[in-house]
């Protein structure tokens, strides 16, 4: 226990260290965990401990709790509308993925069959803990590339099931055909699904109710991480992995009023849990063996890097633009931590070779290693690259401006706000992150730009201390409740008009000091009431 203790407060001193000194040289903090694990099992010789099922298993309940704050990003209304980016894009990119890699696994690499089947499994798999953590803390999971990147991920965690199964059936030396054994998935799916939906959301509103309306933070947090665990639990008993359980509990909770409260709760448990799953990664590091097959390790990640990148630019290409279909590939081009999942398993089944396996585990780390530091370059790169010479991007102009209005948004609302604002002479410039209404609002004789309000940068860009006031016209929520927040952040006492279309949207901005918040039908209830007034004097 002594032993144990001193191993927690070790890794806890090495990783705050590390992680300031990489937080001033701009690199992500995930690779500071990783650093910490890899020290830690050779500083202690632990790397016997570095394979236990305990520590792995704590590990992972960093993946649950993170899929249980993208399910509540993901509400059933909300995954409806993402259908084509989670089972369209998220299919094809799958499929593709693993046939072209099983076919060059098998035909150049001479890999037997199944060994090239379960490589080309886990190498279609991107990292949802990396990219996730990314787009959720730069704020671009709201962005088109971000939505569509979040999509694929998805679709990516719920194909380990049916992988993971897969794989059992191949490791399997019972007599059961693979008909019986998919009937029996398919059935616990439906199981588990629907219990967690039907009986599940009817506790889980009845849990967060009783606790939030006793006032005690404690009661609360606590009723939240017995919903996670408990779902987690659930799915695992029946044969799925923790996260499906915790990624459909979160999908439950996004469907009721304390969506917002929960995930600011939950938020400080899933990055203390991520950070461990990152230390174990880096306890898995065998350092020789990485450095005598370096270049080997490199060009494996190259070529999967390369033909994962250019498998989905193909496949998003198909319903989007250049540079959204670019970030999104680029983002998810490298290989996923359900990988070492599906490795392990095939190891224990022993279908894969023990020689191979830490191979592929390396390249997997070396992967989830490097996209930290690309991934927050792609915006750059992808611009540099495809030239937008139809949209303005520089804000230069703005440094100096001042009682301007900030129009953020040139869809529907936003077009007759500025044809308000012109009526009244009023000086407004349009900020919106679609190429296409920045070129619609350029064509109608607007200064707009092209820009994501919630990105502080841009803020700073649009000067918006200097603004006298702020207007946004969006329509999606979450993206209206995060640009909120950051203006806020910047200008506490902005003057903030929010357009909102109903009373759900006003309670998840209620916590937020907005000056004013518009509600649509409120104010056409209103319009009605007035124009019925002035036609009876009309005719009296």
């Amino acid at each position: 226990m002594e032993n144990t203790l001193l191993y927690i407060i070790v890794a806890l001193g090495i990783s705050i260290v590390v992680n300031i000194l990489l937080k001033k040289l701009g690199i992500s903090q995930i690779i500071g965990y990783i650093i910490t694990g890899t020290i830690i099992v050779y500083a202690f010789d632990l790397r016997e401990a570095s394979h236990s099922h305990e520590l792995e298993m704590v590990g992972e309940f960093g993946i649950v709790f993170l899929m249980f704050t993208i399910g509540l990003e993901i509400s059933l209304a909300k995954m409806g509308s993402m259908k084509k980016e989670i089972f369209g894009n998220g299919l094809m990119q799958v499929g593709l993925s693993t046939l072209i890699i099983y076919m060059i696994a098998y035909h150049i690499f001479s890999l037997d069959t199944t060994s090239a089947i379960i490589v080309a499994l886990a190498f279609s798999l991107s990292s949802t803990a990396v990219v996730l953590s990314y787009l959720k803390s730069s704020k671009e999971i709201y962005t088109p590339y971000g939505q569509k990147a979040t999509g694929i991920l998805i679709f990516q965690d719920i194909a380990v099931i049916p992988i993971l199964i897969f794989i059992g059936f191949l490791t399997s030396e019972a007599d059961e055909s693979i008909y019986v054994i998919l009937e029996h998935t398919i059935a616990s799916a439906f199981i588990v699904v629907g219990f967690l939906f039907v009986v599940g959301k009817r506790l889980v509103s009845y849990l967060l109710h009783f606790s939030a309306s006793s006032d005690v933070d404690e009661l609360f947090m606590g009723s939240v991480l017995f919903i996670v665990v408990s779902a987690s639990l659930f799915a695992s008993y029946m044969g799925f992995t923790y996260s499906l359980g915790a990624f459909v509990a979160g999908m439950i909770i996004a469907e009721t009023k304390y969506h917002h409260k929960v995930e600011s709760e939950i938020s400080p448990f899933k990055d203390i849990l991520l950070g461990t799953f990152f230390v174990v990664v880096g306890m898995k590091i065998d350092v020789t063996l990485f450095f005598d097959n370096i270049g080997l390790i490199i060009g494996f990640f190259l070529m999967v890097f390369a033909l994962k990148a250019l498998i989905m630019f193909i496949v998003l290409r198909l319903s989007s633009n250049i540079a959204t279909s670019l970030k999104s590939a680029l983002s998810l081009s490298q290989v996923g931590e359900f990988s070492f999942v599906i490795f392990a398993v095939a190891s224990a089944g022993n279908i894969l070779e023990d020689s191979l396996v830490g191979l592929l585990v390396l390249v997997v780390i070396f992967s989830m290693i490097v996209t930290p530091f690309f991934i927050s370059k792609i915006n750059d790169f992808v611009e540099n690259v495809v030239k937008t010479t139809d949209v303005v991007t520089d804000m230069a102009a703005l440094a100096s401006r001042e009682n301007h209005v900030i129009v953020c948004g040139y869809s529907v609302v936003g077009k007759f706000v500025t044809k308000h604002l012109e009526e009244l002479d009023a000086p407004y410039v349009v900020v919106d992150n679609s190429n296409k209404h920045v070129t619609e609002a350029l064509d109608d004789g607007i200064e707009a730009y092209l820009g994501d309000a919630s990105k502080s940068q841009i803020l700073q860009a649009l000067n918006i201390e200097k603004a006298s006031a702020i207007i946004v016209t969006l329509d999606n929520i979450h993206k209206k409740r995060v640009i909120c927040e950051e203006i806020l952040k910047h200008a506490k006492n902005a003057n903030l008009i929010v357009k909102v279309v109903s009373l759900e949207e006003k309670e998840k901005l209620a916590d937020l000091p907005i000056t004013t918040v518009v509600d649509g039908k409120l104010e056409v209830a209103r319009v009605l009431v007035e124009r019925m007034l002035t036609c009876q004097l009309k005719y009296r």
